[in-house]
């Protein structure tokens, strides 16, 4: 699948970093919520850098997410995942997507609130099940029940994910689409500096 074109700088990119300051915005939500793929295209828009957490987790430990779960156990992946996203947090701004469970650890959303914007990619269960079967790097999921599975973590997740700070609707639209929706939202969030 070639890679989708750049997206344009927003022309208010400069004003948005100012605003943001040292903070990093910052996406969770369930696998396949989106959020390495808009969170790229957001970062894009921003003029921001974009660090997927999985991935830098994978480089750290060079290893991937599903051999880290089968070798170490989730409760050590939950360990690494915390240090290296706290390690992203200090060196914002940026744009940040974490994995799915990295924002139910208390540790690290009191991190993400202190140093960052946290943005719940919010979607029902029918739209990540059709994105996340696409795909088998998904250690949670690879059990005889993955929509059962994907239903009863959504179910236990979402009152955490709704500590975000903001919300937006992850749905089946283009990912550009929901990138101006969260470009907006930021736009009438984000403290103002006065002239």
């Amino acid at each position: 699948m070639p890679a989708p074109p750049p997206i344009a700088l927003h022309p208010e990119a400069e004003a948005f970093r100012t605003r943001l300051g040292a903070r990093s915005v910052v996406l969770v939500g369930m696998p396949g919520s989106g959020k390495s793929s808009i969170g790229r295209r957001l970062g894009q828009r921003l003029g921001l850098d974009f660090a997927d957490a999985d991935a830098e987790i994978e480089r750290a430990a060079n290893m991937s997410i599903p051999e880290l779960f089968q070798t170490k156990g989730e409760a050590e992946f939950r360990k690494g995942e915390q240090k290296v996203i706290a390690r992203l947090l200090e060196s914002g701004p940026r744009v940040i997507a974490t994995g799915g469970g990295a924002f139910m650890n208390a540790d690290t959303r009191a991190r993400i609130k202190e140093k960052g914007v946290s943005i719940w990619l919010k979607a029902d269960v029918e739209t990540l099940f059709k994105r996340v079967k696409r795909k088998s790097n998904r250690p949670l999921l690879q059990n005889a029940d993955p929509e059962g599975t994907l239903r009863n973590l959504l179910a236990a997740r979402e009152p955490t994910y709704a500590e975000a700070d903001l919300t937006i609707t992850s749905c089946e639209v283009p990912h550009e689409n929901v990138v101006e929706d969260i470009v907006t939202l930021l736009d009438t969030s984000l403290p103002r500096k006065e002239a």
